[in-house]
C-alpha cells in the first residue's frame, strides 16, 4: 500500500476518500496489531472547540523544560503533516515518519483485507503512526490534542490518562456532533475516564452542566479554571492553590484562559509526582509558541497578523486583539465552505474595515464573490469589499490597499499556503 515511490501526502491522500467516520472500532483494532503503543505511553488529553491546541503547546513547551521527553499530537497542520508529531517541540523527521506509516500500511494490508473490513480514515491512520512513533521512542509523557468532537475520536484510546481537559465549547462540527451546546458538550466530556482529574475551562452554561454531570458520574476529580490574573508587572497570576507568575509567550486576552488551563494541568501532574519547578513552568510558558495563531511577521516590508479565526469564537477573540490595537483594519479572507460565515463576518467586520476575499487554495473553499455578497450584507458600512480569484492576486491588492493593521485570516488552510508559498519573515 506505501511503496518507496509513493510521497508521505500521496500516501495520506489515498485515505481521503474514507472521509471523517468517527468511531473508536477500526483504531482499536489497528492498535492492538501494532502491540497497543497508546498503552505504553502516559498522556494528557485535550478537547474543546478553541484554545486546545495553545493548550497542548503550553504544557509540552512546560514539560520539555522540566526535562522531560515530551510527545504532542496536535491537527491539523500548517505546512506539513510532520508538525503534527513532535517530540520536545521537534517535528518528526520524514524518515521516522516514513517508517511509521510503513508499519501502519503493513498493518492494515494484513488485517483489513476483508471484504467486510472497514478502512482506517485519514486521521485514524496517522494517529496510529504518532502512536506508534511515541512508543518506540519511549516518550515519558505525550500531549495529545483531540481531533474532531472526543467521544468516538481517534485519540480517544486511553483508559488512564494522567490529566483530561475541556478548554472550551461553541457550536461548532454540529452536523456531526449534535446540533445543540449540550449535544456537543456531551461528545467532547467523552475524554473523561473513571476517576481521573478533568480541568474545565469557563463553559456555556447548558455546556457546563454535561461536563459536570459526566464528571460526577465518572468520579472525576473537576477542577475550574478563571482567566488568570492580569499583574501590574504585565505577566498573569493563575493556579490551583499555590498561585505562580509568568508570562505568556502566546498574543491575546484569551490566553488568560488557555494559559490558566496549562497551569492547572501542570500542578495536578506536581500532585502526581512529576517534578515539574516553578522555574519551568514560568519559563516555558514564556518560551510557548504556536504558529498561525496572533502571530505577526514581516512580509514585503509590512507588518502582518496572521491567524486561523476559522469559528465565530475564534472570530472573536482575534477581534478583541484588534480593537486593542485602536487601528484601520485591512482584511485578507478566505473560508472553508463548510464553515458559519455569517457568524464569522458578524463578530469580525465592523464599519470602515476593508475586505478582500480569495478561495482557500487546494480545499472546499467558499465561493469569494458569495462570501463578498454575505459581507456586505452583514455589515454594509465596508470601506471597501473585494474578490480575488487566487491568494496571490489578493495579496497584490491587499498589500497595497491604506490601513494601519492588515490580517490574513479565515482558515488555518490559508494560513498554511501563504507561509508556504510566500512567508518569509516572523516578528
Amino acid at each position: 500500500m506505501f511503496s518507496d515511490k509513493l510521497s508521505i501526502d500521496d500516501f495520506l491522500a489515498s485515505f481521503d476518500r474514507f472521509g471523517v467516520n468517527l468511531g473508536l472500532s477500526r483504531i482499536e483494532v489497528l492498535l492492538e496489531c501494532l502491540d497497543n503503543p497508546q498503552e505504553r505511553v502516559p498522556i494528557v488529553h485535550v478537547a474543546g472547540t478553541n484554545g486546545k491546541g495553545s493548550v497542548c503547546a503550553y504544557v509540552a513547551s512546560v514539560l520539555a523544560e522540566a526535562g522531560y521527553r515530551v510527545g504532542r499530537y496536535t491537527s491539523p497542520h500548517l505546512l506539513t503533516w510532520n508538525e503534527r508529531i513532535c517530540i520536545n517541540q521537534q517535528p518528526i523527521t520524514d524518515q521516522a515518519l516514513e517508517h511509521h506509516l510503513h508499519v501502519v500500511a503493513a498493518t492494515i494490508d494484513a488485517n483489513f483485507s476483508t471484504p467486510t473490513s472497514e478502512t482506517p480514515t485519514q486521521f485514524e491512520v496517522f494517529t496510529a503512526a504518532a502512536w506508534s512513533y511515541f512508543a518506540a521512542e519511549a516518550v515519558d509523557i505525550a500531549v495529545i490534542e483531540v481531533g474532531l468532537g472526543g467521544r468516538l475520536d481517534a485519540t480517544n484510546v486511553c483508559s488512564e490518562p494522567l490529566v483530561t481537559s475541556v478548554v472550551s465549547l461553541s457550536r461548532e462540527h454540529w452536523q456531526r456532533l449534535g446540533p445543540t451546546l449540550a449535544d456537543i458538550a456531551r461528545e467532547k466530556a467523552g475524554i473523561l475516564k473513571q476517576g481521573r482529574p478533568v480541568v474545565m475551562g469557563p463553559l456555556p452554561s447548558e455546556a457546563d452542566a454535561v461536563v459536570r454531570q459526566r464528571a460526577l458520574e465518572l468520579g472525576c476529580p473537576l477542577y475550574e479554571v478563571a482567566p488568570a490574573e492580569l499583574m501590574a508587572s504585565g505577566q498573569w497570576r493563575s493556579g490551583l492553590g499555590q498561585s505562580i507568575d509568568y508570562q505568556s509567550g502566546l498574543l491575546g486576552d484569551h490566553q488568560r484562559v488557555n494559559s490558566g488551563i496549562a497551569i492547572a494541568i501542570l500542578q495536578l501532574l506536581q500532585q502526581q509526582g512529576w517534578q515539574i519547578p516553578t522555574t519551568a513552568i514560568q519559563t516555558g510558558m514564556a518560551a510557548t509558541r504556536w504558529p498561525g495563531r496572533l502571530q505577526w511577521m514581516t512580509w514585503q516590508g509590512q507588518q502582518l497578523l496572521i491567524d486561523g479565526a476559522h469559528n465565530p469564537a475564534a472570530a472573536a477573540m482575534l477581534r478583541h486583539y484588534v480593537d486593542s490595537l485602536s487601528q484601520p483594519v485591512v482584511w485578507l479572507m478566505g473560508m472553508l465552505s463548510t464553515k458559519d460565515h455569517k457568524d464569522i463576518f458578524e463578530v469580525l467586520l465592523h464599519p470602515g474595515d476593508t475586505l478582500y476575499i480569495v478561495p482557500v487554495p487546494g480545499h472546499q473553499t467558499a465561493d469569494p464573490t458569495d462570501l463578498a455578497k454575505l459581507a456586505q450584507e452583514v455589515c454594509p458600512e465596508l470601506s471597501g469589499c473585494y474578490t480575488h480569484d487566487t491568494l496571490a492576486t489578493g495579496l497584490d491588492a491587499f498589500s497595497a490597499a491604506d490601513g494601519a493593521t492588515k490580517v490574513l485570516c479565515g482558515s488555518l488552510y490559508l494560513i498554511g499556503d501563504f507561509l508556504a508559498r510566500f512567508g518569509t519573515g516572523m516578528a
